[in-house]
């Protein structure tokens, strides 16, 4: 039985907890008695073979600006004094992210981290589906300009977007015509030393971009996020509009064709992305959202259900 969890995350003053699914999970957890606690990826320590945190312990509410109290902070040993971890920070996945799911790999078989420290560092959201490439929209992974040159004119409109990005942040759309497509990709390999993520425009954004939830690779729910007007994103962080929906035929092979692999993976609570019912253009490992637009549209429970994957994990 889950007695305590400890949430690595991003400070709780950020939180918007009208949609924040990780307060979702916070909520849940207390309702089932769960003690929780808070820190950040900074209050990571190891030493002489453990791994231990500045945590705070916390009591939360849904009262917006007064969601939550903070006790006095405690040295945690996360192999002793914890049931689950969730690693739940948002990215950039970068060398920071990297370093604490090493650290945290080394609690395995102790506690229970959510979602698998050693699988989300081994599927960044947008090089993972690549697993599913005969799902996705025709795709190249590049910072050569000259290669940029040859998809455009083979595909047309495409998009453009950063490896590790998250959010919906920095994705660009070039015309067919190539106009600022050698200023963009001069910009992009001046910010990031990686390649980046180039897909041909799917006209059927404008129809939405589903996020289905996978609750131990099972399908939890979905909701579609329609883009805002003049936008091409639909991502409710930059003002995308949530809708009920359904699944497609083609979006239920695609979830199980992964659900098997995320579950033997570890990925616990796993947000897919796709486009027009039938394109797969990422799997969210990292910090996934969603549940709570699904559970306000289908009455559903979705943290609920995550937390009884999470103890099914602990019993096995």
């Amino acid at each position: 039985m889950i007695k305590t969890a400890a949430f690595q995350m991003d400070p709780m003053e950020t939180l918007s907890i009208g949609g924040d699914s990780s307060f979702a999970l916070m909520l849940s957890a207390q309702a089932r008695g769960i003690a929780l606690w808070h820190y950040s990826v900074d209050d990571l320590t190891w030493q002489d073979g453990r791994l231990y945190a500045m945590a705070w312990p916390v009591e939360v509410r849904r009262e917006e600006g007064n969601h939550f109290t903070k006790g006095e902070p405690r040295i945690l040993d996360l192999g002793r004094d914890v049931d689950v971890v969730w690693m739940r920070q948002d990215p950039p996945f970068d060398l920071s992210y990297i370093t604490a799911t090493h650290l945290l790999e080394r609690i395995q078989g102790e506690t229970l981290v959510a979602n698998d420290p050693a699988s989300v560092r081994n599927a960044p959201e947008k090089l993972f589906v690549l697993d599913y490439a005969r799902f996705m929209p025709p795709t190249m992974i590049t910072r050569s300009l000259g290669a940029a040159r040859g998809f455009l004119a083979e595909h047309g409109a495409m998009v453009v977007k950063p490896l590790h990005g998250n959010g919906g942040k920095a994705i660009f759309k070039v015309e067919a015509d190539g106009a600022n497509l050698s200023s963009l990709i001069e910009m992009f390999n001046t910010m990031w030393v990686e390649p980046h993520m180039i897909q041909a425009f799917v006209p059927g954004v404008v129809k939405g971009d589903k996020r289905i939830v996978l609750v131990d690779g099972e399908v939890a729910g979905a909701v579609n996020r329609i883009p805002g007007e003049g936008e091409i994103r639909s991502n409710l962080a930059v003002g995308g509009t949530a809708a009920k929906t359904e699944l497609t035929a083609r979006e239920e092979e695609i979830c199980a064709a992964m659900g098997p692999e995320l579950k033997r993976r570890g990925l616990i609570f796993v947000g897919i992305d796709v486009i027009g019912g039938e394109w797969l253009t990422e799997i969210n490992v990292t910090s996934p959202t969603g549940i709570v637009a699904i559970d306000r549209f289908n009455g559903t429970d979705t943290a609920a259900r995550i937390w009884d994957a999470c103890e099914a994990r602990c019993r096995s």
